[in-house]
């Protein structure tokens, strides 16, 4: 069969991913923290993009030079011409300028430099910094007195401090890189193990309990061995560490106590990054007549408009056809960010309505009450794909009278019905395990196969081994365990 060109018209379908759609699929999943740096950023890029609330804001001026006009009899041009008789008169002294009516001369080079309150920083601005952990250890290895070469030591040896304040790097890789004796790097060491907080510097929990308990003088060699088996305390094998250290049950409860009252973390108190608080985007609130309303926080919500007036007057002007054009791209990214922003608030808030009403049971009677829902549901009541309300469920927090919840938080599994009704919640059921082991007795310690036949009763179906995840997911021991601790009073 030979071979020739020829030409074919084929018709098809396909989904073309175009600049403008990945951004609004991208706006779609951030949050709200993370949409006002995006919108941030396209104000300083766009010039034709403004925030919204500028024109309440020239109002404002206007009625403020409306309001001068009308108290002074003045206009504001005239009132920015009106000249004192200080300004007229400036070889004048302080009496003579008096008797003539002028007003009493301020000392200004006293004053501090003029700021409009528009320039003073901010309530965040002048809030006292959190100091660093590296900063606070810094600060003590100067005032330490230590060799030149051993406060070298001592800054790599800060460098290498977590955020718990415990020295994760090996003293004799350091030393190896240093190019010194791996005893100068133990030595500068445990001097700085007498820094401020106590047990900062350990190289694990075990040291770092040790630098606390012998601050306190109580690091005698019982109290050693209890340190050095917190294996044996984690497990709560409690006669083992009673032999290991050589006293009795009463001893151990004490020596314990004294264990637990440490910090395991003595580097946490201090400042880190940046702690970024949670804003709800959703506020849901009962309505008098009992149902929910549902409404957006406009504070969370960047408004931005194009500037029409001036996009129009710089268009006129326009020569080039290279500015001719980046005003065009310019005119269009402004309009579809407009739109985009737009619709991702009615998307949110589309989504938070329709969970509300699948879960108005919570919103009334608690987390027990919490009903299985899953994306594909929600999608569904509100005709939209579910990988849109994924994105829209990501990073979205709705604030109601029990509290912030991030929009994921009302997805859960669901566990079937014994008698074959309606499924129950993950989450309720979680909730239901918990509040059984709370209320457990010291005569019957629930074990999981008996709280698998306390929430059959209530018409739970629900596995044994399920309930043993639930109950690790909530870190708590099992029946062994709590037994354990209950017979020893711990």
């Amino acid at each position: 069969m030979a071979m020739t060109p020829r030409l074919e018209l084929r018709q098809g379908q396909s989904l073309v991913m175009t600049p403008q759609l990945q951004q609004a699929i991208k706006l779609l999943q951030l949050s709200n923290f993370e949409l006002q740096e995006f919108v941030e950023g396209e104000l300083e890029r766009n010039p034709l993009l403004e925030r919204e609330e500028s024109s309440a804001e020239a109002k404002k001026e206007s009625g403020d030079a409306e309001q001068l006009e009308f108290e002074s009899g003045m206009t504001p041009n005239e009132a920015a011409l009106d000249v004192s008789v200080a300004d007229m008169a400036p070889d004048l002294s302080a009496g003579e300028l008096l008797e003539a009516g002028a007003a009493p001369l301020t000392d200004w080079s006293k004053a501090s430099s003029g700021k409009s309150f528009d320039d003073l920083p901010g309530l965040e601005d002048t809030l006292t910094q959190d100091i660093s952990l590296a900063e606070h250890l810094d600060a003590q290895l100067t005032e330490a007195g230590l060799s030149a070469v051993d406060r070298l030591i001592g800054g790599v040896l800060i460098d290498a401090v977590d955020d718990w304040g415990y020295m994760r790097t090996d003293t004799r890789e350091l030393a190896d890189r240093l190019g010194v004796a791996e005893a100068d790097v133990l030595r500068v060491l445990t001097t700085m193990q007498g820094f401020e907080p106590t047990g900062v510097m350990a190289r694990d929990i075990p040291e770092c309990l040790a630098l606390q308990l012998k601050e306190r003088g109580r690091f005698d060699p019982a109290m050693e061995a209890l340190v050095r088996n917190l294996d044996l305390l984690a497990k709560g094998h409690f006669d083992r560490l009673m032999t290991a250290c050589g006293v009795d049950r009463e001893d151990l409860t004490d020596m314990i106590a004294e264990v637990r009252a440490l910090t395991p973390k003595p580097g946490a108190g201090f400042g880190g990054g940046a702690v970024q608080s949670v804003a709800p985007d959703v506020y849901v609130k009962q309505a008098p007549d009992g149902t929910w309303h549902v409404e957006l926080n406009s504070d969370t919500m960047p408004r931005v408009l194009m500037n029409q007036r001036y996009y129009a007057t710089v268009s006129k002007t326009a020569k080039r056809e290279e500015d001719k054009q980046f005003l065009t791209e310019c005119a269009a990214n402004a309009s579809w960010l407009v739109k985009s922003l737009d619709q991702r608030a009615k998307t949110i808030l589309k989504v938070a309505r329709e969970i509300v009403r699948q879960q108005d049971a919570f919103f009334v009677q608690g987390v027990a009450h919490l009903r299985p829902l899953n994306l594909k549901t929600v999608a569904a009541a509100i005709e939209m794909h579910e990988s849109t309300v994924s994105r829209v469920t990501s990073n979205k927090y709705l604030s109601c009278e029990r509290g912030v919840f991030e929009l994921k938080y009302f997805f859960t599994a669901s566990i079937n019905a014994a008698d074959g009704g309606e499924a129950h919640s993950a989450e309720a059921v979680r909730y239901q395990i918990k509040g059984l082991i709370d209320g457990e007795n010291a005569e019957e310690i629930l074990s999981d196969d008996r709280i698998v036949e306390i929430l059959r009763e209530k018409g739970i179906d629900i596995a044994r081994r399920t309930v043993a995840k639930y109950r690790e997911s909530l870190r708590i021991p099992s029946s062994v365990e709590r037994k354990r601790k209950l017979a020893h009073g711990i």
